[in-house]
């Protein structure tokens, strides 16, 4: 506030004086605080709830932070100390927070819950996934003893459609006295999602934020030249398309040769302190390639050995370049280290493999070559590295913290790199614009481009951000400036009750209770909001309705009659002349009718009207308006209480297999099948809560249920990429398994008879792989078994692990001791390697 006017110090010392703890707060951080920030902090200060809205990178957790100061400044000699839960939704994200908090509070007062991973779970400060904070809530956890206030980061995740149910439940069923700060990337529709906060949760702020704190610089990448997207003269805010570009997208002669490699440089180059003269020189190694088009005749395209050198000459590293497939990211870094590339000098050398041999020490050297850790570890030294699901966990940690320590200069990643992990880079490169969403090419949305590109710019280190997008065939700028001019797009519930749900629901509130719960949800809110707009939609054509009713009207008779009557007989006519397939007998039936209706139109008072054309024209009109108001009709219908009806319909099938029991009255109660399965979690709830009750999985031993596990949760990459003939453990195992797949064809189909969607069929194309790792097989072996990456098998065997730890708490004892002995097993090497 130094360039602060008097009268502006004044207003800022208010006020401090009016909320002394965000003053305080405010003053131990690095930066001063935004104003969105501080006006977050005063609300949860005033004792409200809050949305905070704001663009990737603008700082939103310090608004969650100052939540957990809040609970942390409360005395802890309380029966229950006042406590803090800070949810995300990926483990990955959960470890780096709680990494974060420890820095801050200390391991003692700071713990973790991710499923797999528990570490001091009774702590004032507990960082955990979604889904176990909803866990906790269905259970009544003791652990929620004293929760004051509980921080939901990148809550827009309740519009994923696998997962994003468990975020309405959390907020739904918090205890009311529970603060809630919600952390959202910059929707559309924050206030709509802000206002249905403040319906289930009560007084909360909406604070929605626009700015980034780091401007982001647009640049193309046209061979060798880095050109402004916008037009610098016009201004981002007028998205004027840089005229360069639209005549390069044009240009029909020859090689275009970059004459304009000074002017793409130099706002790059003088605001982030790069020296424009070196940037002037040509990429000195590599090669190019052609990339032909319609438009572009020859427009050669660099390697990315000459992009990340261009980059570093013009002091825009560190770069995360963006490559929407694995493969393509693991390509990249081979073609960085053949060009015999090199970003780091000899310190930084050192003490990267200081790093990683720290954060890997507990791998074993077995499993080390298997992974490619001497050529991983050589690429990190040169300042280049891959991050992708299919790399090791352990491994995408160490890449994490080297990119932060600005020891790793260049990622290749895919995009779930976006996703919220602490990675801000100077500079992120788009190599394309279209990703494969495996089933086609399609085109990225605005709201993915801008979760990308959020990445570059960090506060503190860089006066600003720089996207650059590669040249590609067929490119069009006008395209690219939509796409970086849009910064929003709409947070949509997916909602759906559940199996699990329905028993939980019933067991503490009873089912009336119950339906008026889920009728409080996000998905509910936004239908009944669609149906207000609908409902005056129809009122509205209503009044033209009866206008048009008034202008037919004829004194000779009902012309409403008569105008029905003639556009039956039109439908049938133009129905009787396009079907020419019809039979014979079908045809002779409609000629019935057409002569009917014929004759019936001109005995009607009406037809002799010399006035008839005119009213007719009335008559059209009033006929095609009342269609689309009885089409506004049928989904106001759909969509009033769409919720509670598709819980109706879970709870029949409940009913109908004996979970619940449903008096004459209506009352709704749990059997004891259905209070077993209250515990089971998951996309497979009713299928493992049947194959329990039904004992099928009694005589699997540890690897085979280990492997069954894997089944339920397990899901291919791409559809129809599992043969028939795969390999399957021996023994019992192929015959639980076909009982399960049975027992799952029976359940869907009585899902689809209640008008429910069913479920996708079991996959065991892990299955032997899994069964392999439980037996104790190493590594190398399960892998070639698994034919997939170290990452891909470590996420599903920890899903395996987690469905495990289920069973060996609500199965029978025998079934329950032999998932204990499968999680311990299957729990091993590179599976059990925690970070934290």
């Amino acid at each position: 506030m130094t360039d602060a006017s008097p009268a502006e110090r004044y207003a800022r010392s208010r006020e401090d004086r009016a909320h002394p703890v965000t003053a305080g707060f405010a003053a131990s951080q690095r930066f001063e605080l935004d104003p969105f920030q501080v006006a977050g902090c005063h609300a949860l200060e005033e004792g409200r709830s809050v949305l905070v809205a704001a663009p990737t990178g603008a700082g939103k957790t310090i608004v969650g932070e100052f939540a957990v100061h809040l609970a942390m400044r409360e005395p802890a000699d309380g029966r229950h100390p006042a406590k803090a839960f800070y949810t995300t939704p990926m483990k990955a994200l959960s470890n780096q927070k709680f990494r974060e908090l420890v820095d801050v509070y200390g391991p003692d007062d700071v713990g973790l819950l991710t499923g797999d991973t528990n570490i001091n779970g009774n702590a004032r400060v507990v960082v955990m996934t979604t889904e176990v904070l909803r866990n906790m809530l269905y259970a009544d956890s003791p652990a929620l003893r004293g929760l004051r206030y509980v921080v939901m980061d990148e809550v827009h995740y309740l519009a994923d459609r696998f997962r994003g149910a468990v975020w309405e439940e959390v907020i739904i069923h918090l205890p009311a006295d529970v603060r809630l700060v919600s952390l959202s990337a910059t929707v559309s529709n924050a206030e709509e999602f802000g206002d249905w906060l403040d319906t289930v949760r009560g007084d909360t702020e909406v604070i929605v934020s626009e700015i980034r704190p780091v401007p982001l610089e647009q640049h193309v990448l046209v061979r060798g030249d880095l050109l402004p997207l916008f037009d610098d003269r016009a201004g981002v805010a007028t998205a004027q398309v840089n005229q360069e570009l639209m005549r390069i997208r044009s240009f029909k002669g020859p090689t275009y040769e970059g004459n304009r490699r000074a002017q793409s440089l130099r706002s790059a180059n003088h605001r982030s302190g790069g020296g424009y003269e070196a940037s002037r020189r040509r990429p000195q190694k590599g090669g190019t390639r052609p990339v032909r088009s319609a438009n572009v005749h020859r427009i050669e395209r660099l390697d990315r050995p000459d992009v990340v050198e261009l980059l570093d000459r013009a002091n825009l590293l560190p770069a995360i370049f963006f490559i929407f497939s694995r493969a393509g990211c693991d390509g990249a870094v081979q073609q960085v280290r053949r060009s015999g590339m090199r970003l780091t000098t000899h310190e930084e050398r050192m003490e990267i493999r200081a790093t990683v041999e720290e954060r890997t020490r507990t791998l074993l050297d077995e499993d080390l070559a298997v992974l490619g850790y001497w050529e991983w570890l050589e690429n990190l030294e040169r300042g280049v590295a891959a991050h992708h699901a299919g790399l090791l966990p352990a491994f995408k940690e160490v890449v994490e913290e080297l990119f932060q320590r600005k020891l790793v200069k260049v990622v290749f990643a895919t995009e779930t790199l976006a996703l919220g992990i602490n990675m801000p880079a100077r500079t992120v490169v788009l190599e394309k614009l279209e990703k494969f969403n495996g089933e086609a090419r399609v085109a990225i949305t605005s709201g993915e481009y801008t979760q990308l590109t959020g990445r570059a710019g960090r506060r503190g280190i860089d006066v600003e951000g720089h996207a650059v997008i590669q040249w590609t065939e067929g490119l069009d700028p006008q395209a690219v400036a939509a796409l970086a001019s849009r910064r929003t797009y709409p947070l949509n519930s997916s909602f759906r009750p559940t199996y699990n749900m329905a028993v939980n629901l019933i067991d503490q509130f009873g089912r009336a209770r119950a339906r008026e719960i889920l009728e409080s949800s996000f998905a509910q809110f936004q239908a009944d909001r669609a149906v207000v707009g609908i409902a005056r939609q129809v009122r509205e054509q209503e009044e033209s309705l009866a206008g048009y009713e008034k202008a037919m009207t004829c004194d000779r008779g009902d012309f409403a009659e008569y105008s029905r009557i003639r556009r039956e007989l039109s439908d049938l006519e133009k129905i009787n002349r396009r079907d020419v397939t019809a039979g014979r007998a079908t045809r002779d039936q409609r000629q019935k009718q057409i002569a009917s209706l014929r004759k019936q139109m001109q005995r009607h008072p009406c037809h002799t009207c010399p006035d008839r054309e005119a009213h007719a024209r009335w008559g059209e009109r009033y006929w095609k308006l009342k269609r689309t108001i009885d089409g506004l009709r049928k989904q106001i219908e759909s969509r009033t209480g769409t919720v509670a009806r598709v819980f109706d319909r879970v709870v029949d099938v409940l009913a109908e297999l004996d979970y619940v029991e449903v008096a004459a009255d209506g009352t709704t109660s749990l059997t004891a099948a259905g209070r077993t399965m209250r515990r089971i979690y998951g996309e497979r709830d009713l299928l493992v809560a049947e194959s329990l009750r039904t004992g099928i999985w009694k005589e699997l031993d540890a690897a085979s249920l280990a492997a069954l596990a894997c089944c339920l949760v397990y899901e291919p990459r791409r559809e129809g990429a599992e043969s028939g003939d795969q390999r399957l453990p021996r023994g019992v195992f192929r015959t639980v398994l076909a009982e399960t797949q049975d027992l799952w064809q029976r359940l869907d189909d009585l899902e689809r008879d209640h008008r429910l969607p069913g479920s996708e069929p079991i996959s065991a194309g892990l299955a032997q792989a899994m069964h392999s790792w439980a037996k104790g097989v190493p590594l190398d072996r399960v892998l070639v078994e698994a034919d997939m990456a170290a990452g891909d098998f470590v996420r599903w065997a920890k899903q395996t692990i987690d469905l495990l730890d289920q069973l060996s708490l609500v199965a029978e004892p025998s079934v329950g001791t032999v998932a204990r002995k499968a999680l311990d097993a299957v729990r091993r090497g590179i599976v059990a390697y925690s970070s934290v």
